[in-house]
């Protein structure tokens, strides 16, 4: 009877303590913070993109302006320094005269070499842009000239680079098509260009096509040799009933990639994240939803990308959340930073993993 007793009492003990643990996980909230909104430099701030250094500091860039298609964007660049909370005023660190700049991406290599990655756009439309970059050997304090990295009118970045179990490095780029504004174009397709560290030499994988063009593609490495790509489908923005993440996959490190899929998550034409976390799961950030930047939703897969079963919504509401960009730091949170208030806000929202893990949206 005593055994029997005691039996219950540790099973009561164990489920306390799972009860404990998730309450525990469900109380920490993400905090999310506004970073910089319609005060100057100019109103418009879109995309950011952010970066952890080996210091701690933190790096956030983005183009802005007056607006998305003005004359006169330029890439500016914001730090916050390793223990502090405050962000400098946004200096400019790319401007190309007479041009526009476009999406920025910032990124340190296992080298200590910072890029910046960025869009310039020769036209009127983003089917005129090359991709330049910039590089920087005191963390990001100043920076070299430019140099082209995509010479071919259409090139376009947008995702950080990771980097491959041979030492390249891999950027997602992609080539956007068409002269409308509001219609991307369906040839549209994405891409990798594989860096090698050791002869500075730039080649270009093959393809990704879809049915509707597929753009801005985000990879994870599943293993030395395979990896995975989520990519914003292309078309319109008008509501529709088959707008889905583009899925597609690399058995050969990265050099050649499948045919873009439907994957199981809803997109409305809008940018996504996808990256490993340091116990292997991983996060996939998107919009779920097939018409509105709404809700900001993740997602997380414990089993290799074969399930996502922990989802979360981050935010929620009539506004629009669009262009996150996710990384987990040297202190093991993860930082998601997106846009908002019509493409004039910049955010940054600091979570642990386990509020993902803690419960459904």
């Amino acid at each position: 009877m005593l055994r029997s007793s005691l039996a219950l009492l540790s099973l009561l003990g164990i489920a306390v303590l799972n009860c404990g643990t998730a309450a525990a996980a469900e109380s920490i909230k993400p905090d999310v913070q506004k970073v910089f909104g319609r005060e100057a430099p100019g109103p418009y701030k879109h995309p950011a993109c952010i970066g952890e250094l080996d210091n701690g500091d933190l790096l956030l860039v983005y183009y802005g302006g007056e607006g998305e298609y003005a004359v006169d964007t330029k890439v500016y660049g914001s730090r916050r320094k390793s223990g502090e909370k405050s962000w400098s005023p946004p200096q400019v660190i790319a401007d190309t005269p007479f041009r526009s700049e476009g999406n920025a991406v910032v990124w340190q290599a296992p080298d200590g070499v910072v890029w910046l990655y960025y869009v310039v756009r020769y036209g009127d439309t983003w089917s005129s842009s090359r991709i330049q970059a910039k590089i920087s050997r005191d963390r990001g304090q100043t920076w070299s000239d430019p140099q082209v990295v995509a010479w071919q009118e259409g090139m376009m970045v947008r995702n950080r680079p990771i980097v491959l179990a041979d030492g390249c490095y891999l950027l997602p780029v992609y080539h956007e098509t068409g002269n409308d504004i509001e219609l991307v174009g369906a040839d549209s397709a994405s891409l990798f260009l594989r860096y090698d560290p050791r002869t500075h030499q730039w080649s270009e994988s093959n393809r990704i096509g879809y049915r509707l063009g597929c753009l801005q593609p985000a990879a994870a490495a599943l293993s030395d040799e395979h990896l995975v790509c989520y990519c914003r489908r292309g078309g319109g923005y008008g509501p529709r009933s088959d707008g889905y993440l583009v899925r597609s996959e690399s058995t050969d490190g990265g050099r050649t990639w499948t045919p873009g899929k439907d994957s199981p998550f809803p997109n409305p034409n809008s940018a996504v994240d996808f990256i490993k976390l340091a116990n292997g799961h991983l996060l996939l950030v998107y919009n779920d939803s097939m018409v509105d930047r709404t809700p900001l939703t993740l997602a997380v897969s414990t089993d290799g990308d074969k399930t996502y079963p922990h989802r979360r919504n981050l935010m929620t509401g009539a506004d629009d959340f669009a262009y996150p960009i996710a990384l987990q730091g040297k202190d093991g949170k993860i930082y998601v930073v997106f846009t908002s208030q019509e493409r004039t806000q910049i955010n940054l929202a600091v979570l642990d993993e386990a509020w993902v893990l803690a419960g459904e949206k």
